[in-house]
């Protein structure tokens, strides 16, 4: 797409064309039609939706079938420059420009939607470089391809991802192996007993279970993979999938002498340490808080439009559970916050579980639902407390 130079200095250039970028990019233009938007993505521009990533084998959608609107169809519809397939090389903070692989942008206001990368361990044996990990539509479309024709996978991470990879794939009919160093599925999310709950509902659909150990090597054996685990067990598969989760995306603010900490440090205005500088989305770090999530982004970005046109605005969170895809036992989790004390409270409903994670005084700080007690969603979430207020 041609750099149309509509770039003033009071221009808004947001780098990153995922949810975030985008969320932004529409909260902005409810506030102001006209202040000038430049995208950089070094993807081709277009909108998909990264969360069905994990569910469009079993809704029967290609990689292609999830983009809901092209580069072109989004410049249109938002009114903005979108520069796609471009290489952002460096933020120069003192001029107010961004170096990129088709030549220098101004900004006046510049936001980091930069994502996160899937965490690749290091795996001995002469198929690791075979390992794929799923976190953009291209890696998905490679993902697909990969599988076609196969029947067997391993899932290497049972946590949000691998679960919902893992219902998936069951549902395509594919052999479905799960590995994970953790006890249990949900480790950092769910109570021992509705991880039993659900692991139980998908070792029914097919799933396989490896808990407490981890890949020692994965080697290619002719048509199949070899995976051989720490405590012995060997695997033959097709296809390797790692997801053992996801690390922000911080060396072009780190070259650029932002402050970075597990993501980009931002305020509760999303600004970075730099002038007129600002992140949002899997990238940045509000409050020592992480959370690469759909909600999240959705409140930030209401918080972060009206900041870039001058208008003070203040980012809280409320309580934003999050619902895990496993249409084998739909889940719905709230997790306490880091630290909290109190204590899981298990009560088994017909066809699900309530777990309530309560203060000694009885509050509700956290919960998990499963099955039948997902009704409960909007009932629960209105007794807990706000995540920042």
């Amino acid at each position: 797409m041609d750099h149309q130079n509509q770039s003033s200095s009071s221009g808004i250039v947001i780098i990153g064309s995922g949810l975030a970028g985008f969320t932004v990019i529409r909260e902005l233009r409810k506030l102001d039609k006209a202040v000038p938007i430049t995208l950089v993505t070094r993807e081709p521009g277009y909108f998909y939706s990264k969360p069905m990533l994990s569910t469009a084998l079993a809704s029967n959608k290609s990689a292609e079938q999830l983009v809901s609107s092209n580069a072109e169809g989004m410049a249109a519809q938002l009114e903005i420059t979108i520069l796609d397939d471009l290489d952002v090389t460096e933020i120069n903070t003192a001029s107010q420009t961004i170096e990129t692989s088709k030549g220098s942008i101004p900004y006046g206001k510049l936001v980091l939607g930069l994502g996160a990368d899937q965490i690749r361990l290091p795996l001995q044996g002469n198929a690791a470089k075979e390992v794929i990990t799923v976190n953009d539509l291209e890696e998905y479309a490679q993902f697909r391809k990969a599988i076609a024709g196969k029947k067997r996978i391993v899932i290497l991470g049972a946590g949000l991802i691998g679960c919902e990879f893992a219902n998936d794939l069951v549902l395509g009919s594919y052999e479905v192996d799960v590995i994970d160093l953790a006890p249990q599925a949900l480790g950092r999310l769910l109570p021992e007993a509705a991880a039993q709950a659900l692991q139980t509902k998908l070792s029914e659909a097919g799933v396989r279970w490896h808990f407490g150990t981890t890949v020692q090597s994965v080697d290619r054996n002719g048509e199949s993979l070899t995976v051989t685990l720490a405590n012995g067990t060997v695997i033959t598969s097709d296809v390797f999938l790692s997801a053992v989760g996801l690390k922000p995306r911080l060396d072009l603010a780190k070259a650029s002498g932002i402050a970075t900490g597990t993501g980009i440090t931002v305020n509760r205005q999303l600004e970075t340490s730099a002038k007129n500088v600002f992140a949002i989305g899997d990238c940045a770090e509000v409050d020592g808080l992480v959370l690469p999530y759909v909600m999240p982004i959705m409140q930030a970005a209401r918080a972060l439009a009206p900041n870039l046109i001058g208008q003070p605005a203040t980012l809280t969170y409320p309580a934003m559970p999050v619902m895990v895809k496993t249409p084998a036992l739909p889940t719905i989790v709230s997790p306490p916050a880091k630290g909290a004390l109190g204590d899981w409270k298990i009560n088994d409903v017909e066809g699900g579980l309530e777990a309530r994670f309560e203060s000694s005084d009885g509050k509700l700080l956290g919960f998990a639902l499963l099955g039948t007690a997902t009704a409960q969603r909007g009932a629960l979430t209105k007794e807990l407390p706000p995540i920042l207020q």
